[in-house]
This record gives structure tokens, sequence and C-alpha cells, in this order.
């Protein structure tokens, strides 16, 4: 017998002796367009995350709908997810009808980026340990001396970029997908602390403190390759007075 194609609003419920001559057809939702809005969304996300993160736009600084429209090329449906998100990451502020600014720095908002971005690196490392690769040390390894070399020629985002690549090796070889999203969360609130760290002298000390992490990993040594870990982060810590001082 032929192959019938069969319409979930023609039938019910597919049985073991009709699933033999039919095709089911699954019901597709009327909306379209969905990909391409959320890809949309992400980019004007990430745009202004970048932007505010790098100082583009201060601390205070009122933001616009229709000036990030004409920036981002975008419509305003996509801005203002976007916004949304942002104010989620504690990276904006609205009142809604009226305006939406850059936070002020928050000194607690910060803390609590740091702790829960630490936590998150620590568990990370702690996953990843047992399948980490000599192609992963290697990895880690070539990350640090560029981030090295970024610190010696004052090229903060390059410091930052590579900064980033050293850690994610263990985000991605520890495959958690629950940390991967707390970081993107809350990455960006410590963003502004880093370039200070990374604009600083203080910063050299991370150089050293990454080699002792590669050398604990390859050496099997989880506790101290995840204290090592949890100390590198804690280097943020005397910032903070800094950053805040007479706020």
């Amino acid at each position: 017998m032929p192959l019938q194609k069969v319409r979930p609003h023609n039938v019910g419920p597919l049985t073991a002796g009709n699933m033999q001559h039919a095709i089911y057809c699954m019901p597709v939702p009327q909306g379209r367009g969905l990909v391409s809005r959320s890809l949309l969304r992400d980019t004007a996300y990430r745009a202004i995350r970048d932007a505010i993160v790098d100082g583009t736009f201060a601390p205070g600084e009122r933001l616009n709908d229709g000036d990030l429209v004409g920036w981002l090329g975008v419509s305003r449906t996509p801005v203002r997810e976007a916004l949304a998100r942002l104010e989620q990451t504690g990276l904006v502020r609205t009142k809604p009808g009226r305006y939406t600014i850059v936070s002020p720095l928050d000194v607690r908002a910060v803390r609590d980026a740091r702790s829960v971005t630490g936590a998150m690196h620590e568990l990370a490392v702690r996953e990843a340990m047992p399948d980490l690769s000599a192609a992963e040390f290697d990895a880690m390894r070539g990350a640090n001396a560029r981030f090295a070399e970024a610190l010696r020629q004052g090229d903060v985002e390059a410091a930052l970029a590579a900064d980033d690549d050293f850690h994610g090796v263990a985000v991605t070889a520890c495959a958690n997908v629950a940390v991967r999203t707390v970081l993107e969360q809350f990455t960006p609130v410590l963003r502004r602390l880093e370039r200070l760290r990374f604009s600083s002298l203080s910063g050299r000390s991370s150089v050293a403190q990454h080699d002792r992490i590669i050398a604990l990993c390859e050496a099997g040594d989880v506790e101290g390759a995840v204290a090592a870990t949890r100390a590198n982060w804690e280097t943020l810590l005397p910032l903070l007075d800094t950053a805040f001082l007479g706020r």
C-alpha cells in the first residue's frame, strides 16, 4: 500500500496499525521570521553591551531608542528586547515611557557579579579537568602568551580578548550549558572593572597566575587548579575599593 500523507487535523493519534502507512506532519506554529528576529535581538544586545563595557556609553548616559535604531540599522523591537535583557544583567536602568540610562557603577552589583563569575570559572575548571587534552593546554598557553604581549603593549582590548580565550578553554571543555549561560549574563558587569585591571600594573600578575593554573591542570591537581582559579579572580577585589572610591 502506498504511503499517505496524514495531517493532524484529519486523523486521531497515530497507532501501530496506521503508522506503517502514514507520514505524520508536525503541526507548525503560524509565526514566521522568529530566527531572524532572534538574531537581530542578539546582535543588538551584544553591540549595546559592548558599547557600555568599553565606555562608549558612559555610566548615567541616556539611551534613546531612535538613536540606537539608526546606529544599529534595525527596527525598534530588537532594540527594546536588547535593552530589556541588559536591564536584567544590571547594565541599564529603565523607567517605561520615560527613559533608559546606562547604570552607574554599583559596588554591590559588581561584588555579586565577581562572586558568581569566579564560582562559575572554578566549576568549569573542576568539571573540565578529566577531559583536558594536550591541544587544550596548548590553547591555554597560546592565549596566555597573547595576554602577556597585549599587557606589554598596553592594548586593553587585546588583553581582554586573550584573557577570555584563556578561561574559555575550560568553559568550553566542561560542556556545562548552565555555566556558559551564567557567565554570559554576569561577565559584562565585571568588564568595566577588568578594564581598570588590565590598564594598570596590577594586571601583570595574571600572567603568572595563568601559568600556575595550566601547570596544576596538567599535573591533575583538581583542588590546586580550582584554588588557583579562585585566586586569579580574587585579584579584582582590591580594584573595587579603587573604582568606587568617593562614590
